[in-house]
């Protein structure tokens, strides 16, 4: 990430310095410095970049666009693809991708990397805005594949299973009775019948008709 990027994101958040130290967990000299190129900054996660704005707001996103920004993130099924212009946060980047009426599989599938490799994330904002959005049981059933997934590679990590077991608990905590059909309204009655039958136990906790399991998933970070 250089710095005219980062500078950029700040500015279009709408966050002065001083509370974008804050978020980020620095003091505002040093944000300062980091602006001004007098510190290294390339070794910053996306993560760190602040949200375009405050408040997340649900619109229509091509797949193109949410593969491309996926891409930027460094997710191994779309390397073939250039990089956006700029950055986007993680967090805003998974909250844009459930908030879409209908998903792609390939898009979906990169979702739990997404956060495995970025569980970092700010999970406060991330968790009001679900909420807001009635987000959370999306959410929710991608953090238990992501945990699941996590697991059973050899380079996990205590301290991400940690944060994504506690934000899937709280999550879980505000789980809606509402069902979800995962990936839009085009299916048959016949078909939601054999979803509703045949969904995996973690879809079916977090009351998502979908047969999307932790093993099946091609690229755990």
């Amino acid at each position: 990430m250089d710095v005219a990027r980062f500078q950029q994101a700040r500015k279009k958040a709408g966050l002065n310095q001083q509370r974008a130290a804050r978020e980020l967990g620095v003091s505002q000299s040093y944000l300062s410095m980091l602006e001004k190129g007098q510190r290294r900054i390339y070794k910053l996660s996306p993560s760190s970049l602040p949200p375009s704005r405050p408040s997340m707001t649900s619109k229509k996103v091509s797949p193109d666009q949410l593969a491309s920004h996926l891409a930027g993130l460094g997710y191994p099924g779309f390397d073939y693809l250039p990089s956006p212009r700029r950055y986007m946060n993680p967090a805003e980047l998974l909250l844009t991708a459930l908030a879409q009426e209908q998903l792609e599989a390939r898009l979906f599938e990169a979702l739990p990397w997404l956060m495995l490799k970025y569980w970092d994330m700010n999970t406060e904002w991330l968790v009001q805005q679900a909420k807001l959005h009635d987000l959370q049981n999306r959410l929710g059933f991608v953090v238990s594949l992501a945990r699941k997934a996590g697991a059973r590679t050899p380079s996990g990590s205590p301290r991400r299973d940690a944060v994504l077991e506690e934000l899937e608990s709280r999550l879980g905590r505000s789980l809606l009775a509402k069902e979800e059909l995962w990936g839009g309204k085009d299916f048959s009655d016949a078909e939601r019948k054999w979803l509703r039958k045949h969904r995996t136990k973690e879809a079916r906790q977090w009351n998502v008709l979908s047969n999307w399991r932790p093993e099946v998933l091609r690229y755990v970070a």
